[in-house]
């Protein structure tokens, strides 16, 4: 896999690598068996799980179905296991569909028609549905009430349908781009945060666990440190690390073992991973530092404009160790220290002189 490459596989590049954040279908298959059946289980989010937690007891304590609920926050984080930990607290069904999958208000009526009292209607990347679906879930969520229009022009006719009391629970990674009447309509609001290294390693080692895999407290760490505060990533490199402690070691994860098996997989000690690392060696051995343009950049490294700004830089952005600014990407102190490089004297231009080195 040679990230200076270009041409029609770029996508399928992509999908191969093991800090991405979003799920493959390996990670969906696996992830079933590993997600928390309930609250106590679920590792991290303390602010989000604590008041959900009431929420959920209050709403049983009354008989009552749950509030609906909004989660935000980046992918693989724990939005669709927490959607799933409502639904078995409440003792509900749930129902799991995506934004992009309900382009029609039928088809969201059709869903909400057919739902039981009670249950759950799990809602991914709710900021991508249609308008006109979004607009009947205003009355759904608010009023457990729909109009379905039946023919068209002046004959068309709004039959209202009643639906039985549930909750929504929506899951976004953009919550700026969901409109103000939908956000209102939620009773509760949670946002999930990266987690701590410390709190990764409790992930691991639960994973590790359920996987039947012996790992260390050093190895668990070790994994932690790479995996960008997400537990999928976590999860994933600790799958490979599985797989490299089986063929090259006694199966045993300690931390030489996973240093070596991350390095086998081009994953540094801070996460990075071969694009990431190309972004910063043609920042900074092409354009001592910057700043340089988007697009300049993009065709050094040998990637789409698109694929340097939304796969690459908000990560590197989020270690410090790029920053964007009006005149372009210029590269901290930090990152040159990453890649064990010393910065240029330029007497007051360029990063130099943004960074007062």
């Amino acid at each position: 896999m040679n990230w200076d490459e270009t041409g029609p596989d770029t996508d399928e590049r992509l999908d191969e690598r093991l800090v991405q954040a979003d799920a493959d279908g390996e990670d969906t298959a696996v992830e079933a068996a590993l997600r928390p059946k309930d609250l106590d289980e679920f590792v991290g989010q303390e602010k989000v799980r604590e008041q959900l937690d009431l929420v959920l007891k209050a709403a049983r304590a009354r008989g009552a179905t749950a509030d609906h609920v909004l989660l935000s926050g980046a992918p693989g984080l724990g939005k669709t296991t927490l959607s799933m930990i409502i639904a078995a607290e409440m003792g509900a069904p749930i129902r799991i569909t995506s934004g992009p999958a309900i382009q029609h208000a039928g088809d969201l009526a059709a869903i909400l028609s057919s739902l039981q009292e009670g249950e759950v209607l799990f809602l991914d990347e709710i900021h991508r549905m249609s308008r006109p679906a979004e607009e009947m879930l205003y009355m759904a969520m608010e009023d457990f009430r729909v109009d379905v229009i039946v023919g068209k022009g002046p004959g068309a006719t709004a039959i209202p349908l009643e639906l039985p009391p549930f909750t929504l629970v929506g899951a976004t990674t953009r919550a700026g781009l969901l409109p103000p009447p939908l956000r209102d309509r939620f009773g509760f609001t949670g946002h999930m945060e990266f987690y701590a290294p410390t709190e990764l390693e409790r992930v691991i080692h639960r994973s590790a666990r359920l996987l039947d895999v012996e790992i260390d407290a050093d190895g668990a760490a070790e994994i932690a440190g790479r995996s960008r505060g997400t537990p999928r990533i976590s999860n994933r490199l600790l799958r490979r690390v599985r797989d490299y402690a089986q063929v090259k070691a006694d199966g045993r994860i300690d931390r030489p073992v996973a240093a070596a098996a991350l390095g086998v997989y081009e994953v540094d000690a801070r996460g990075l991973d071969r694009l990431d690392r190309a972004v910063l060696g043609a920042l900074l051995k092409l354009f001592g530092g910057g700043p340089v343009g988007l697009s300049t950049l993009a065709v050094a490294v040998g990637e789409e404009r698109e694929t340097v700004e939304e796969v690459a830089e908000p990560f590197l952005v989020r270690e410090g160790l790029l920053a964007r600014t009006p005149r372009g990407r210029v590269a901290t102190p930090a990152a040159w220290a990453h890649l064990g490089l010393v910065p240029p004297q330029q007497g007051g231009k360029g990063q130099q002189g943004l960074f007062g080195a």
